[in-house]
């Protein structure tokens, strides 16, 4: 059954008009029987549908399914290791990922992540694209947001931003209330709480040369 009714549809297709090279969404789930104790997924069924829906509303769209367990050569080759999870991958994976249902607020970030992954734009500023240039080596950055937060789509479309200019540069959206052990880990209490390579952390979403000058000090 679709998630999505006809008006947003059609306010989706209008918004991908302009879409220029082909985007995959990857989507690992869980259609298995088997289920790994403590790892259930309650949004897994409703992500792939959600998934599937988008990948209908223009023709520069596919999606590829994989169950997490059946497939965890292919989950372990993708980084992997919760589920759900969405890739937004053009012609390269640019380390973009969704985890959890990027509902309510955070359905604004998963188009905007296929947006600038189809037109190779992150519309970041010339002076940020170029201080982006200067990292050579990993950066992992993940934004904890929730679905009712209004803020947060901006502070982790920004980490998605970031990774399409750098193929060093990894950024996750994760949905705090899906995976709480992980939220419990890094003392998320507010959100969007942004972690960088574990050893930078800050709340708020913050302006682009601000972001910038955080993901600049895990460097």
């Amino acid at each position: 059954m679709p998630l999505l009714e006809e008006k947003v549809k059609q306010e989706v297709k209008d918004f991908f008009k302009d879409l220029k090279d082909p985007v995959k969404l990857v989507v690992f789930t869980q259609d298995s029987l088997l289920t790994i104790p403590g790892m259930e997924c309650q949004t897994c069924r409703d992500n792939r549908v959600l998934m599937e829906d988008i990948a209908e509303l223009s023709d520069k769209l596919s999606v590829e399914i994989y169950d997490f367990v059946k497939n965890k050569e292919v989950a372990q080759k993708y980084g992997v290791e919760k589920i759900p999870c969405t890739i937004v991958k053009g012609e390269t994976d640019y380390g973009i990922r969704l985890y959890g249902l990027p509902g309510g607020y955070e359905f604004a970030t998963l188009l905007n992540a296929i947006k600038i992954v189809s037109k190779k734009d992150s519309e970041l500023s010339s002076e940020t694209k170029e201080k982006l240039k200067e990292i050579n080596k990993p950066i992992h950055i993940q934004v904890f947001v929730t679905l009712a937060c209004p803020y947060c789509s901006n502070a982790a479309e920004m980490g998605h931003r970031f990774a399409l200019e750098n193929e060093n540069i990894s950024a996750d959206m994760i949905n705090a209330q899906e995976f709480p052990q992980l939220a419990q880990r890094y003392n998320v209490f507010a959100v969007p709480k942004i972690v960088v390579n574990e050893t930078i952390q800050f709340e708020g979403a913050l302006p682009e040369n601000q972001f910038l000058q955080k993901v600049m000090e895990a460097v």
